[in-house]
């Protein structure tokens, strides 16, 4: 793949795509008016997202991740899906000086094992669900004051805004990915995965 490069300019590395094992370990929703999620055994996924779910829908308004745009423009919704890792939710909390962080306390949909960094997994990350659904990673998911002070309070933090502060820094790349639904169908607790993760590069100008 180097060759295909002028040699006078600093070659590009690639990084092949491969495919990983995983498995849906748990499985949440968020069915009122809030983001926090609650367990469930299964999520049935349409191309809105989770049906009846907190972040569902075709599009999204704009918020604090999105400056470019006036705080509320409607854009594409691809944060459907929240989608967290039990060992890295136990690095976040013991920064933070917790026994855990659950999952639905910062609104998870889904809590996958067997994926090493995945929060790091690079956009474009296929999850092909044993039962037939596709999820597709759109980008990492930054940590919130909004889901800090969520788990300050679940966790009985003696200084709640404290907690809130602390939560963006002790989850800075921890806090895992967000995706939409490619293919839809149905999830259910314990299905396995298989990630295809894509070819990878540096762009330089």
């Amino acid at each position: 793949m180097l060759d295909l490069f002028p040699e006078a300019e600093k070659p590009i590395e690639i990084i092949p795509g491969r495919k990983l094992a995983a498995k849906a370990a748990s499985l949440y929703v968020a069915l009122l008016d809030h983001f926090e999620t609650r367990p469930v055994d299964e999520l049935r996924l349409g191309f809105d997202g989770i049906s009846g779910d907190f972040h569902a829908g075709p599009t999204r308004r704009s918020g604090g991740r999105e400056p470019w745009y006036p705080r509320g423009t409607e854009m594409r919704n691809e944060r459907q899906l929240s989608i967290v890792a039990a060992d890295e939710l136990a690095i976040v909390a013991e920064r933070m000086g917790l026994a855990e962080i659950k999952p639905e306390w910062i609104g998870a949909n889904l809590l996958i094992e067997g994926l090493p960094n995945l929060s790091m997994l690079p956009s474009g990350t296929l999850l092909f669900f044993k039962g037939g659904v596709t999820i597709k990673v759109d980008a990492r998911n930054g940590p919130c004051r909004i889901a800090g002070r969520s788990i300050a309070e679940h966790a009985g933090m003696a200084d709640i805004e404290a907690g809130a502060l602390l939560f963006p820094k002790a989850a800075k790349r921890l806090r895992g990915v967000v995706a939409w639904v490619e293919k839809p169908g149905v999830i259910r607790a314990g299905e396995e995965i298989s990630a295809r993760v894509p070819e990878q590069w540096i762009y330089k100008a």
